[in-house]
C-alpha cells in the first residue's frame, strides 16, 4: 500500500491510528495493558500511540521487550527499548531468551516459542499483551498457512485475542494497513530498530514480504483487503467447528496421562480430526504434523497389539500405545549412566526425570539406581512368585518409551524394588524404617 492509498484507508475509515486504538479500548475495557514491544516501525507506533491516550494509562501501560540474544547488536536493542519506553514515561522489562535451536523446527519457529514462552511467563493475570500485528501480517500469515495446507483454523489468521498465560494476546490493529504505522512513525519522527534478518529472503514471510505480495497488489489492488475478508470467513466457520470438537476432545481425552483415544480419534470427521490434534499439541507446547505425517499417524491408529508405533515430526512424536495417542517433545536418546548411589536425596534421572523419596527423609542403608538391561526378576512383597520384569512392565502400564531409564534399586545385587511401582518385602521394610516412600517422575 502506497502513502496514497493509505490516505484513502484513512479517508474511507474516517479514523486515524489513535482513533482505532481509542476505540478498541472501549470495546475491551477491561484488564491491564502491556506491549509486546521489538523497538520496530510497528510496535513502536503501537507504544507511542497507546502511551499518548489516558484510557491506555489508566490501565497501567507498560512494556516487555524479548532478547533473542541472535544478532550482536541485540543488547543495544533492547536498552533502545528501554529509553524509548522511558521517554513516554513507562516501564520497559527485557528479558532474554534462550532459543534451543534443537528440536528441528527451524530458527524462525525456536525464536518464536522462546519468545512467547517468557510472554506467557511474564504477562499479569488479566492483562493484556498488545501486538503490533497489522492488516498486512495477517495476509500474510494466511497465505503462509495456505502454501502449508492449512484448514479453516490455519486460514482464519490470527485471533484478535487468545488466551496467553494468565493473560490475553491482544491484536487489535488487524483491520489497519501497515503503511498507516508507518506513516505515524514518519508524522512523529520516531526512532525504530531495523533488524536485518528482516531483509533475508531465504526466509519464507520475507520471501512472501519482498517478493510475492508486491505482485499481488499489482495486479490486484485489493488483495490484502479480499485475503483478510476470507479470513474472517474462515475464522467464522473454525469457530463453529470448535464447539464440536472441544466436546469431542473432553471424550477422548484421558485427564490423569493426557493421552488420547485413538480409534475415537479416527472415527471423527475430518473436519474435526485435525484441529482436535492440533488443539491437543499445542496445549503441550508441542508442533502440529503436516498433513502427510497426520496421514501416517491415522494409519497407524489401528496397529495391532504388540506393536508400538512412534510418528516424529520436528520437534514432536506421537506414539500409539494399548489404542492411546501420547504425544511428547522429540528428543535425543540420552546415554545410560553407570549405577548411581541413592539414600532419598532428589535424583535426576538422564531422561529428566527425577526419583525421590516422600515425605522428605533419608534411607538407612544406600540403593544402587540400575537401568534396565534384559533378565531382571523381583518378587513384589505379597506375591508368591518371582517376576520377570519384561512381564511386570507389559501388565503394569509402563508406557515403553519409560521403559530403559525407569529406575531399578538394588541392595548389592539383589534387585529390591522397580521406581515405585514394585516393591519387595525387603525394600518394604526399608521404606517403612524411613517413613516414606519413593516417588518416580519419569522425564517423558
Amino acid at each position: 500500500m502506497s502513502a496514497t492509498s493509505s490516505s484513502r484507508w484513512l479517508v474511507a475509515n474516517r479514523t486515524s491510528l489513535s482513533d482505532t486504538l481509542q476505540q478498541a479500548l472501549r470495546e475491551h475495557p477491561e484488564g491491564p495493558l502491556c506491549v509486546a514491544f521489538s523497538g520496530g516501525p510497528d510496535s513502536s507506533a503501537l507504544l507511542h500511540a497507546l502511551a499518548h491516550l489516558p484510557a491506555a494509562r489508566t490501565r497501567g501501560l507498560r512494556a516487555i521487550h524479548v532478547d533473542h540474544g541472535l544478532h550482536a547488536q541485540s543488547a543495544r536493542w533492547a536498552a533502545h527499548c528501554r529509553a524509548f519506553s522511558a521517554t513516554l514515561g513507562l516501564a520497559c522489562e527485557v528479558y532474554v531468551a534462550k532459543v534451543d535451536r534443537s528440536g528441528g523446527i527451524g530458527l524462525e519457529a525456536a525464536a518464536r516459542h522462546a519468545r512467547y514462552a517468557i510472554f506467557a511467563e511474564h504477562v499479569h493475570a488479566h492483562e493484556r499483551l498488545v501486538f503490533g500485528h497489522h492488516q498486512d501480517d495477517q495476509a500474510e500469515t494466511v497465505l503462509l498457512k495456505l502454501l502449508r495446507g492449512a484448514g479453516p483454523e490455519g486460514l482464519g489468521g490470527m485471533r484478535v485475542e487468545r488466551p496467553l498465560g494468565p493473560g490475553l494476546a491482544w491484536r487489535p490493529l488487524l483491520d489497519v494497513p501497515r503503511q498507516v504505522l508507518r506513516d505515524y512513525i514518519e508524522a512523529h519522527d520516531l526512532p525504530c530498530i531495523h533488524d536485518p534478518s528482516n531483509d533475508d529472503r531465504q526466509l519464507a514471510r520475507n520471501h512472501l514480504r519482498h517478493e510475492v505480495m508486491p505482485l499481488l497488489r499489482a495486479h490486484w489492488p485489493q488483495a490484502m483487503i479480499s485475503i483478510t475478508h476470507s479470513a474472517m470467513l474462515c475464522r467464522m466457520a473454525a469457530d463453529t467447528l470448535q464447539q464440536d470438537w472441544l466436546a469431542a476432545f473432553e471424550n477422548l481425552r484421558d485427564d490423569a496421562s493426557n493421552s488420547l483415544d485413538a480409534r475415537g480419534w479416527l472415527a471423527l470427521p475430518s473436519a474435526l480430526r485435525d484441529p482436535l490434534l492440533a488443539h491437543w499439541l499445542h496445549a503441550q507446547g508441542l508442533s502440529a504434523p503436516t498433513t502427510a505425517q497426520r496421514q501416517q499417524l491415522e494409519r497407524q491408529c489401528t496397529a495391532q497389539e504388540g506393536q508400538l508405533p512412534r510418528i516424529q515430526w520436528p520437534g514432536t512424536e506421537v506414539h500409539v500405545w494399548r489404542n492411546r495417542l501420547w504425544a511428547m517433545a522429540l528428543r535425543s536418546q540420552p546415554s545410560s549412566p553407570g549405577a548411581l548411589s541413592w539414600q532419598g536425596e532428589e535424583l535426576r534421572l538422564p531422561d529428566g526425570g527425577s526419583l525421590t523419596l516422600e515425605p522428605v527423609s533419608r534411607l538407612a542403608v544406600a540403593l544402587e539406581v540400575r537401568w534396565r538391561s534384559g533378565g531382571e526378576r523381583i518378587k513384589p512383597a505379597g506375591d508368591r512368585h518371582t517376576r520377570e520384569l519384561r512381564a511386570l512392565f507389559q501388565s503394569g502400564a509402563i508406557p515403553p518409551w519409560q521403559r530403559d531409564f525407569c529406575p531399578l534399586l538394588y541392595e548389592g545385587d539383589q534387585l529390591v524394588a522397580v521406581a515405585d511401582h514394585w516393591l519387595s518385602a525387603r525394600a518394604e521394610t526399608i521404606f517403612r524404617e524411613a517413613g516414606a516412600r519413593p516417588h518416580w517422575r519419569p522425564g517423558r
